[in-house]
């Protein structure tokens, strides 16, 4: 048994969700969003910070994070328990953050996911996206969103990720996998090599450059339903990342690719419950309609937060209406909520709440 699975195993325990490993600085673990040491253990020496990390590491993946800086790959314990794994360099030495990967896929059903993203899996071509910082439940939730695809239509799904995540066995659909670094060069190449493989779906890792997003946009145009990725938390700032990742005289033809192919836009938060019983995600949701696409047309942007609160019976709800919800519901806390705002005014009377009250 490698040296530091007793640490994934001391993660399981805690039921965190996260390990994080620093030289100088003892391991820790996320549990429900906080973080703290792991009870009994000593800070990591570089030495045996770097047995932990070699151990685990594919050769060609540990050639890379010597020379370069960071890697990216999935490490499997035993033949339940995965784990995405990140390694970097930092000012104090070596570093890795490593999260579970449920081996169990969970269902739009048991997520307690929106009408809407059931709707959205009936989709038959355009573009998808499901947006949130890192560690807000975007991977989960595009799982249960290509499973529920998988469970009931006979599409050829093909996912591109670095690295891949959840492993979905062919069900009613063919489902190929592809790895960035492993299987092809990058997102880039293979979705070049995706307009020749005969695809109905297609998931796209993480949309994080001009070509990828460039790409991603004209698969979604000529008839492939197309899921994408990308580290913004409203789908305002989503559309803005998207049309200012070109260059100024590109934007015009974007903004004009992006009305015509982009169908919805899910943008997660993850927040803490009031009883403490873990996390519940909160959703921005924004359904494409006449309004929207002449708003990101015309580049008035400011425009959508608006349009989104006003197509409540289309099944949109932004992420403020949304969080207000919860609170309703008390699913989660006044403060909470005012932590997670996109409009900090809106809920200023929520600031002063106790954690819980």
């Amino acid at each position: 048994m490698p040296a530091i699975d007793r640490l994934f195993q001391a993660m399981q325990k805690a039921k965190g969700s996260d390990l994080h490993l620093a030289e100088g600085q003892p391991p820790k673990y996320r549990v429900h969003g906080h973080i703290e040491a792991i009870p009994g253990e000593p800070p990591l020496t570089h030495d045996t910070l770097a047995g932990y990390l070699q151990e685990i590491c594919p050769s060609h993946h540990w050639e890379k994070y010597v020379h370069k800086g960071d890697c990216d790959f999935a490490y499997a314990m035993g033949v339940s328990d995965r784990f995405r794994a990140n390694y970097y360099k930092h000012q104090r030495g070596y570093g890795a953050i490593f999260r579970i990967i449920p081996t169990k896929i969970l269902t739009l059903e048991q997520l307690g996911a929106p009408q809407k993203l059931f709707d959205f899996t009936e989709t038959k071509s355009g573009l998808l996206l499901v947006t949130g910082p890192t560690g807000s439940g975007k991977s989960t939730t595009l799982a249960a969103m290509i499973n529920e695809i998988n469970e009931k239509k006979a599409r050829h799904i093909l996912t591109i990720e670095e690295p891949i995540e959840f492993v979905h066995p062919p069900k009613k659909s063919i489902v190929t996998q592809r790895e960035v670094g492993d299987h092809t060069k990058g997102f880039g190449p293979a979705l070049r090599a995706a307009s020749r493989e005969d695809c109905d779906v297609i998931l796209v890792g993480e949309m994080r450059d001009l070509e990828t997003i460039s790409l991603a946009v004209s698969a979604s145009e000529m008839g492939v339903l197309v899921f994408g990725t990308l580290h913004t938390n409203s789908a305002a700032k989503t559309i803005d990342r998207v049309v200012n990742v070109f260059p100024p005289g590109q934007q015009p033809m974007i903004r004009g690719m992006l009305s015509g192919s982009l169908r919805g836009v899910v943008s997660q938060l993850l927040c803490r419950k009031k009883d403490g019983g873990g996390r519940v995600a909160a959703q921005e949701i924004l359904v494409t309609n006449t309004a929207i696409q002449a708003a990101i047309r015309e580049g008035k942007i400011a425009k959508l937060n608006q349009l989104i609160a006003a197509g409540k019976g289309e099944g949109m709800i932004t992420m403020d209406d949304r969080l207000q919800e919860l609170v309703d519901a008390e699913t989660i806390s006044k403060r909470e909520c005012y932590m997670k705002a996109l409009d900090k005014k809106r809920f200023e009377e929520y600031s002063k709440d106790e954690e819980g009250h």
